[in-house]
C-alpha cells in the first residue's frame, strides 16, 4: 500500500482509505462483529485512514472506529471524523457552542483527546461566506481539541470557496468515473494551496461493482431505497446522482476495460488514484473480502491511456448530462 500526503495536515496516509458510513447506517444492517472485522481487514491490507461522522448510526460509526483504535494503538492510524448535521442545516446552527458540544461528543465514541481531523459535514453553501466560522475551528486547534479542520461538500463551486480559507487542510468530494467534475479546475487550484482531497463515493453507491441489476433491490434502511430521489438528503449522495438505470448502461460500457484478476470496483478505484491531486479513496465495505477487495485496487498497475480516454468518453456520452453541472 503506497502512501500520499494528507495536505497541509503532513500526515502519511494510505492512498486506500475507509469509509465507515456503511459500518454506521444507512446502508442496511451490519452487525457489531462483522464491522469490527471489516475494520481490521482493511487495516491488515495496509489501510491507515479511517473516516468517520457523528451522526453515522448516531456515534456508532465512531464508536467501531474508536474500538479499532484501541485494538491497534501501536500503529500509525489515521481517523478523521465529521461534524455538523446534528441539527437543521443553518448557519446559525455552526455556532461555537454546538462546535464545542459536538466535537466532545466525538471524542468520547473515538477514545481522543485531540481528533486529528475534523470536517465540516457537508454544510450550507452560504456557510463558507462566514469567517467566523473558520476562525472558531482555528480557535478550536489553539484548544487542543483538533489537529486539523477541513470540509466534506457537495459541489465543486463549495470546495472553490472553501479552500480561500488559508487553514482548510481537507477537501472531501465525491469523484469518481461518473462525477468527474471535480478533476478540473477544483483538483488544479487544490495542488497550488496544499490541500489534502479526499474522494468520497468513489464505487456511485455500488454502481460501479458491476453486481447491480435493475433486478436489484435494497433494504428500507438502505438509503439507495429511501434517498432515490433525494428524499433524505443531496440526492447526490446516491448513485453519485446518477439515475439507476443510465449507470447501468454505462457500467456494461465499462466492463470491457477491466483487467483478469481485477474486478470492476477495482478498476474505478485506480481510475481515481490515476488523479495525482487525490490524497486518499474512501470506499466504504460491509465485510472483510470488501475490504480486502478495495484495498487490493492500489496494487493494479497505471491504467493505458487508452483506458482513460474510453472512461471519459463513457461520462461524456452517458453521464454528464445527468450530473456535470448539477454539482
Amino acid at each position: 500500500m503506497r502512501t500520499r500526503t494528507l495536505g497541509s495536515t503532513g500526515r502519511e496516509v494510505s492512498e486506500i482509505g475507509f469509509g465507515a458510513w456503511q459500518i454506521g447506517a444507512d446502508w442496511g444492517s451490519v452487525g457489531e462483529d462483522e464491522a469490527l472485522a471489516t475494520l481490521h481487514a482493511a487495516a491488515d491490507a495496509g489501510v491507515t485512514f479511517f473516516d468517520t461522522a457523528d451522526v453515522y448510526g448516531d456515534g456508532r460509526s465512531e464508536r467501531l472506529v474508536g474500538r479499532l483504535l484501541r485494538e491497534r494503538e501501536s500503529e500509525p492510524i489515521t481517523v478523521a471524523t465529521k461534524m455538523g448535521r446534528r441539527l437543521d442545516q443553518t448557519v446559525a446552527n455552526y455556532s461555537p457552542e454546538h462546535f464545542r458540544e459536538w466535537n466532545d461528543r466525538s471524542r468520547a465514541n473515538l477514545g481522543l483527546d485531540t481528533l486529528p481531523l475534523v470536517q465540516l459535514h457537508c454544510p450550507p453553501t452560504d456557510l463558507y461566506y462566514h469567517p467566523e466560522v473558520f476562525e472558531d475551528l482555528e480557535a478550536m486547534v489553539a484548544e487542543g481539541r483538533i489537529e486539523a479542520y477541513g470540509v466534506s461538500v457537495e459541489r465543486v463551486e463549495e470546495a472553490l470557496k472553501a479552500i480561500e480559507y488559508p487553514n482548510v487542510a481537507t477537501v472531501q468530494i465525491i469523484f469518481n468515473p461518473f462525477r468527474q467534475r471535480p478533476a478540473g479546475v477544483f483538483f488544479a487550484e487544490a495542488e497550488r494551496r496544499g490541500v489534502g482531497v479526499i474522494v468520497r463515493v468513489p464505487l456511485a453507491s455500488g454502481l460501479l461493482s458491476g453486481r447491480y441489476t435493475r433486478d436489484t433491490t435494497f433494504g428500507p434502511d438502505d438509503h439507495r431505497t429511501f434517498n432515490r430521489h433525494g428524499e433524505s438528503f443531496d440526492v447526490g449522495e446516491t448513485f453519485a446522482g446518477v439515475p439507476f438505470e443510465v449507470g447501468l448502461d454505462a457500467v456494461e460500457e465499462l466492463r470491457p476495460l477491466v483487467a483478469d484478476g481485477a474486478t470492476l470496483a477495482q478498476l474505478a478505484l485506480r481510475w481515481i488514484l490515476m488523479h495525482d491531486a487525490v490524497s486518499t479513496v474512501i470506499p466504504g465495505a460491509r465485510s472483510p473480502d470488501q475490504a480486502r477487495a478495495n484495498a487490493g485496487a492500489a496494487s493494479l498497475p497505471p491504467l493505458a491511456d487508452t483506458t482513460m480516454t474510453r472512461i471519459a468518453s463513457v461520462y461524456v456520452e452517458r453521464i454528464a448530462p445527468y450530473v456535470h453541472q448539477r454539482w
